[in-house]
């Protein structure tokens, strides 16, 4: 069930959202030759835990660290780790989340490691701008469906592909809620999206050649795609070993007091990105 909030309860979820956005950018200015994944972990968990809120990822579905680490081809749920050192030419998507007062925050980016290819700037590029076209589209009478082929067609025209394996979920009092929200669609198709003056719908959509889902982000048939399952219950791998790249945040739109949690995930057709 979609559940409606309030102007009021949007925002009550600020300080979440805000300690989790912070979390994000302290973790990508982290991103250099040299770090492991295990010490950004840290510092987007000691930032969390020093605002008085709990980092919202951490024994979620048994997961152990307090930010998801993806790097070059894990597509989502990378597990921190002192055994993952960064490298120049990788990139590497964060994914951190917080919990205050009773409420949830979830953000994401990727971040290039040094010097990265042009193709891999270019994914990183028009993922985070897919994220931006879907935003746009969580307009009052819009459907879901809307918003997944603004994604879906952003991503596909700049040469890359969406993961279908995984869908957008909703954030509130819960870390995942409903509506799912896949990276493709179809132009009015879905649920209608429940937009209206004074109520509001907080969902995030994972865009790219990956979709995300609530409850762990959580794996849906949702199409063939070459999306891997790798040695642990967490993350999926990109087949052929080509990059993807994936961008979340919160947004509200003026005038309909609404959060939109975008998420993307995008990847090459078929190509390594080195």
């Amino acid at each position: 069930m979609i559940r409606l909030k309030t102007a009021k309860e949007i925002d009550a979820m600020r300080p979440a959202c805000r300690i989790s956005a912070e979390a994000l950018r302290l973790g990508g200015e982290a991103v250099r030759p040299g770090v492991t994944t295990a010490q950004i972990d840290k510092i987007i968990h000691d930032y969390i835990v020093s605002q008085g809120a709990r980092p919202n990822f951490k024994g979620q579905g048994g997961f152990p660290g307090s930010a998801c680490i993806s790097v070059n081809d894990v597509v989502i749920h990378g597990i921190p780790s002192h055994g993952t050192v960064l490298h120049e030419g990788d990139i590497v998507s964060i994914d951190t989340g917080a919990a205050i007062d009773g409420w949830n925050g979830d953000n994401a980016a990727t971040f290039a490691v040094g010097a990265v290819s042009e193709t891999a700037r270019r994914l990183m590029e028009a993922t985070k701008a897919s994220l931006m076209c879907g935003i746009a589209a969580a307009q009052v009478g819009n459907r879901i469906g809307d918003i997944s082929a603004a994604v879906q067609q952003y991503v596909e025209n700049a040469g890359f592909s969406v993961v279908r394996t995984f869908v957008g979920h909703g954030v509130g009092r819960k870390l995942h809620e409903s509506p799912e929200v896949p990276n493709y669609g179809a132009p009015g198709r879905g649920v209608r999206a429940e937009l209206w003056h004074g109520r509001a719908r907080a969902a995030p959509c994972e865009r790219n050649g990956h979709c995300h889902r609530a409850d762990g982000e959580r794996e849906k048939p949702r199409g063939k795609d070459d999306v891997r399952r790798v040695d642990d219950p967490y993350r999926g791998r990109r087949a052929g070993g080509s990059f993807r790249a994936h961008h979340r945040h919160h947004a509200e739109r003026a005038g309909h007091p609404h959060t939109a949690k975008g998420s993307v995930t995008a990847c090459p057709k078929k190509t390594s990105l080195k």
